[in-house]
């Protein structure tokens, strides 16, 4: 099979709840998950020699086994139970340590793109159990487009694509730990849940005002609090017309949704051109 070229598209959360924690520490989610125009590029070309070669635009990336490209490879060659050989070029475009799923997508499309090279044959299904061992986002950026996402993330109930719009993606110049968020929530009888179930519904029947009314984040308080930029974002956003703003998974992204492209297109220059960090005018992907 000659060179394989693909796109990893980011995601965002149009409402993310976290219902409980797990033994083992991992927490339970109940999350609207939706991909966006904003997308890596891969590019898988085999080599002779049986190893795993992976380079980055990035120079800051790791390219060995703490890269979930890398790994989704070696755990893509270990399922075939044989050996081979793969150079990976991963030139990255959605923000780095951003809640949008990244090195996720990245590794998703690293598991597509080995099945189709090898004519393995395997089903979705066996490339989400595949890459669930490696990452509980990875099952979701395997299948894409708008989904309900359930235990630790990893059971999938597809969606009809929420009403069209313009998503306006701000990342600011900092990381999050999205260990440390974690640590940092607290559920109980104060917490404040996202209407999951009246985002699917509003979602089901085209209501994008609906939609916009149950944007929701349990984990954005306490990002805010850890990092008081989001919040400057989002107030950014408001005075710029977006019909409602969210931060994605643990942050430190947020996203607008614009009805209007003229207002967006405006929002998008005002954050490109001031201090905010990195900033993508797009729309979803379905």
């Amino acid at each position: 099979m000659d060179t394989i070229e693909l796109r990893a598209y980011a995601k965002i959360n149009l409402a993310l709840d976290v219902t409980g924690t797990r033994p083992n520490g991992y927490h339970d989610v109940k999350m609207i998950m939706q991909t966006v125009g904003l997308f890596d590029r891969l590019t898988l070309r085999p080599i002779a020699k049986n190893e795993i070669v992976l380079s980055s635009n990035l120079s800051f990336l790791p390219t060995g086994k703490d890269n979930l490209v890398y790994r989704a490879a070696a755990a893509f060659f270990e399922e075939m139970g044989e050996e081979h050989g793969v150079a990976i070029e991963l030139e990255k475009h959605i923000p780095v340590a951003a809640g949008m799923a990244g090195g996720s997508t990245d590794a998703a499309a690293t598991l597509i793109g080995l099945n189709e090279m090898y004519g393995t044959g395997y089903s979705l299904e066996k490339l989400q159990q595949i890459g669930v061992k490696l990452g509980a986002d990875i099952p979701y950026c395997l299948m894409g487009k708008t989904a309900l996402a359930e235990g630790i993330g990893e059971i999938l109930t597809p969606l009809p694509a929420p009403p069209a719009c313009q998503v306006l993606v701000v990342k600011p110049g900092i990381s999050v730990s999205t260990k440390a968020v974690y640590d940092h929530l607290v559920l109980d009888e104060n917490t404040v849940h996202p209407d999951v179930d009246g985002m699917i519904e509003a979602i089901k029947f085209k209501d994008y005002k609906g939609v916009v009314n149950r944007l929701g984040n349990v984990l954005e308080d306490v990002t805010c609090e850890l990092h008081p930029i989001i919040k400057d974002i989002k107030s950014k956003m408001l005075e710029l017309g977006v019909d409602g703003s969210l931060m994605s998974g643990s942050g430190p992204t947020v996203f607008g949704l614009f009805s209007d492209p003229e207002k967006a297109r405006k929002a998008y220059y005002e954050f490109k051109t001031g201090d905010f960090g990195q900033t993508f005018l797009t729309e979803y992907v379905n």
